[in-house]
C-alpha cells in the first residue's frame, strides 16, 4: 500500500468536515446524550463496513456505472435526509406534547432508533460510495493483493470514523448543560434540521456519474 500516512491524515480531515453523519449525530447527542450519539456512531460505523464490503467486492463500482442505481440511492438517500430534517424542525412546534409523551408511554423499539438513524442516513448516501471507489484507488499498489488492500484502507476509515465520533460526544456531552438550555436547543435543532434539508437537497441534485 502506497503512502499510508499520507491516506490516514487525508482521512482525518475528510471525517472532520461537517456532513450529514455529523448532523444526524450532533442531533442525538444534544437531545438525548451519550447514549442517543453512540448509537447513531455505532450505526454509521456499520453503514461504512457495508460500503466497505461493497467497495472490496467491486459492487461501487456498478452502483457507480449504473445511472438507475445511482439515481436510486441517491433519491432514497435525500428523501430520507429531507425527512429527518422536517421532522427534526417539527418536534419545536411539538416539544411539549413530544416530552408528555415520552415521559408516558416507553417505545420498546427507542434503542433501535438512533441506531437506525445513523445506519441509513450513511449507507443511503450514494456519494460515500463514491468516495470509496475514487479515493481509495488513489493509495493502491497495484502490484499487491488490491483486494486486501481495500479492506484495510475501508476498516481503517471506519476505525478513524468511530475514534472521532467517540471525541465529538464527549464533547458535546461535557457542554451538555448550554447546549441543553431550552432556547439554545430549539436554536440548535432548528439549524440542524435545516442543514438536514439541505443536504437532503444537495444530494437529490447531485449529477449521476456514468
Amino acid at each position: 500500500m502506497e503512502n499510508f500516512y499520507l491516506f490516514v491524515i487525508t482521512c482525518i480531515l475528510l471525517i472532520i468536515l461537517p456532513g450529514p453523519d455529523t448532523a444526524i449525530t450532533t442531533r442525538n447527542t444534544v437531545t438525548v446524550g451519550t447514549t442517543g450519539g453512540f448509537k447513531t456512531m455505532f450505526g454509521t460505523c456499520c453503514a461504512l463496513l457495508i460500503h466497505t464490503s461493497a467497495a472490496v467486492f467491486g459492487l461501487s463500482a456498478i452502483i457507480v456505472k449504473s445511472a438507475l442505481l445511482f439515481s436510486i440511492f441517491k433519491y432514497v438517500g435525500a428523501v430520507y435526509l429531507v425527512y429527518l430534517g422536517i421532522k427534526t424542525l417539527w418536534g419545536l412546534r411539538n416539544k411539549e406534547v413530544a416530552a408528555t409523551t415520552e415521559a408516558a408511554v416507553k417505545n420498546k423499539y427507542e434503542n433501535q432508533s438512533y441506531f437506525k438513524q445513523g445506519f441509513l442516513t450513511n449507507l443511503l448516501n450514494p456519494k460515500v460510495a463514491v468516495f470509496f471507489l475514487t479515493f481509495l484507488p488513489q493509495f493502491v499498489d497495484h502490484g499487491t493483493n488490491t483486494f486486501l488492500q481495500f479492506l484495510i484502507m475501508g476498516l481503517t476509515y471506519t476505525v478513524l470514523t468511530l475514534v472521532w465520533f467517540v471525541f465529538y460526544i464527549y464533547l458535546l456531552n461535557q457542554i451538555s448543560a448550554f447546549m441543553k438550555k431550552p432556547r439554545t436547543q430549539a436554536i440548535f435543532e432548528g439549524i440542524t434540521g435545516a442543514i438536514l434539508i439541505g443536504f437532503g437537497i444537495k444530494l437529490a441534485l447531485e449529477k449521476a456519474h456514468n
